[in-house]
C-alpha cells in the first residue's frame, strides 16, 4: 500500500474543481481492538483530536480496501479481515472541517476482526496512537468515537446492522 497526498486524493482534486461546493464524502473508519478490549485511537496532526483511523475513499477502491488502507496509512498495521456494522449517512452528516471545506458525510464504520503488524506511533497524518480502555479514552477525543464504540455494542448484541 502506497499513501497519496491531499492534493492527488480524489477528493483532493474534486476539492480543486469544484471550489466551495459541498461534497459527497464516501468513506471508512476502523475499530480495532487489542485481545484484551482495548480500543486503537490515533492523535490526528490537523486537529489534535483523538480519533479512529479513518478516511476517504479512492476512485478504484472498495469500500472494505478503503478501511484496510485507511488504518495502514494512519497505524502501520495491517487490517486482514473485516466486518461492516454501521452506515452513517444523511444531512445531519454534513460538516465544514477546519479548512473550510464542506462534506456530507456517507461513512461505514468496520470492526476490524483480524490485524497484524507493529503500531506506528507517528505517521504522516498522526502525532500519536495507543490503545486505551473504552471508558478512559484520552482527550479532545473525536464524537464520532462514542457514537461508533455504541453502535458496535448494539451491533454485537443484536448482529443488527446500524444504518443512520
Amino acid at each position: 500500500m502506497s499513501s497519496i497526498s491531499w492534493a492527488e486524493s480524489y477528493l483532493g482534486q474534486l476539492r480543486t474543481l469544484a471550489g466551495d461546493r459541498t461534497l459527497m464524502f464516501v468513506g471508512a473508519r476502523g475499530v480495532v481492538r487489542d485481545a484484551a478490549g482495548q480500543v486503537l485511537l490515533i492523535e490526528r496532526s490537523d486537529n489534535g483530536d483523538w480519533a479512529m483511523p479513518a478516511g476517504a475513499m479512492e476512485l478504484g477502491e472498495s469500500i472494505s480496501d478503503c478501511v484496510a488502507r485507511e488504518v495502514w496509512e494512519e497505524t502501520g498495521l495491517r487490517a486482514e479481515e473485516v466486518t461492516p456494522f454501521a452506515f452513517y449517512t444523511g444531512p445531519e452528516r454534513t460538516f465544514t472541517n477546519m479548512y473550510g471545506d464542506t462534506y456530507q458525510l456517507f461513512v461505514v464504520a468496520f470492526r476490524i476482526d483480524v490485524w497484524s503488524g507493529e503500531l506506528l506511533t507517528v505517521t504522516d497524518e498522526t502525532t500519536n496512537a495507543g490503545f486505551f480502555p473504552p471508558r478512559a479514552l484520552p482527550t479532545p477525543t473525536s464524537a464520532t468515537v462514542f457514537e461508533t464504540l455504541d453502535d458496535l455494542a448494539v451491533f454485537e448484541r443484536t448482529g443488527q446492522l446500524i444504518l443512520k
